[in-house]
């Protein structure tokens, strides 16, 4: 009984330890600036905090695709958004890749992980600032270019609540275009399930890689390349909604690129 009482409170000390760890280091990181690298020892703290929280939250992972990754480049990294987990989820499954995504500015004010991804070369999104959002494309693509990260974007620039595929804003493909480099296309599925049942029994989620734009034919029309993405999101949602299915296309709605 001694022994167990000793590894309980050791395993309790290690707990705590972490936690003060990730505060601490979190407090050195000024949450108003933008980071242009991507430092190795924030990065493992956000992997490992988001491992951490999807064991609490108990959601079992499916992979599948990852062949269809390049090697030996970075790239854009695009896919459907139904949940808030979409990034974790991904940046957790593809962490040798160091994903850097572009999100909303709230989401950098989240306490302990918002400091976090700042350091991981995260950058925020100006919705209603076209020219801030222009700016924003440029960055990501010069991210990329000097081999800091791959960046992560939704075409869709809001998940979908009902878990149907909204309307593309081709504006986010420039980066691939300015970078030179392919497009990974990733469709994700349940997670829009975790919320509502992590407490009564285990979310299945499933992560597919179904296709990539080689950096050569990325250079046409952001129109073109957007209908080819959300082509193979769509075939490959519908032929598996076993995780929740994708309705028909809405209605094409105006705005600024980034809305």
């Amino acid at each position: 009984m001694k022994v167990i009482g000793w590894l309980l409170l050791i395993g309790l000390s290690a707990v705590l330890l972490y936690i003060a760890l990730l505060a601490v280091s979190a407090l050195l990181v000024n949450g108003h600036k933008e980071y242009d690298k991507n430092s190795r020892y924030y990065r493992w703290l956000l992997n490992s905090a988001t491992a951490v929280g999807m064991w609490l939250l108990r959601v079992r992972i499916h992979v599948s695709g990852l062949e269809n990754i390049p090697k030996g480049t970075r790239f854009l990294l695009v896919g459907n958004h139904r949940s808030n987990f979409d990034p974790l989820v991904t940046w957790l499954v593809l962490r040798k890749y160091d994903i850097a995504y572009i999100s909303k500015e709230e989401n950098f004010h989240i306490p302990v992980f918002g400091r976090l991804i700042r350091k991981c070369a995260f950058m925020a999104i100006d919705r209603e600032d076209p020219r801030k959002a222009i700016q924003t494309i440029y960055h990501a693509a010069d991210l990329i270019h000097k081999d800091e990260v791959s960046v992560g974007v939704y075409p869709e620039g809001t998940r979908s609540k009902e878990c149907v595929l909204l309307p593309f804003h081709n504006g986010v493909f420039k980066i691939a275009q300015k970078a030179d480099v392919p497009i990974v296309v990733l469709a994700i599925r349940g997670t829009e399930k975790i919320h509502k049942q992590f407490v009564r029994r285990v979310t299945d989620v499933y992560v597919d890689v179904i296709d990539c734009i080689p950096a050569e034919e990325v250079h046409v029309k952001t129109s073109v390349i957007g209908e080819r993405v959300y082509q193979d999101l769509s075939l490959f949602l519908a032929q598996h909604p076993d995780a929740g299915s994708e309705g028909a296309r809405p209605k094409k709605e105006e705005g600024h690129a980034f809305a």
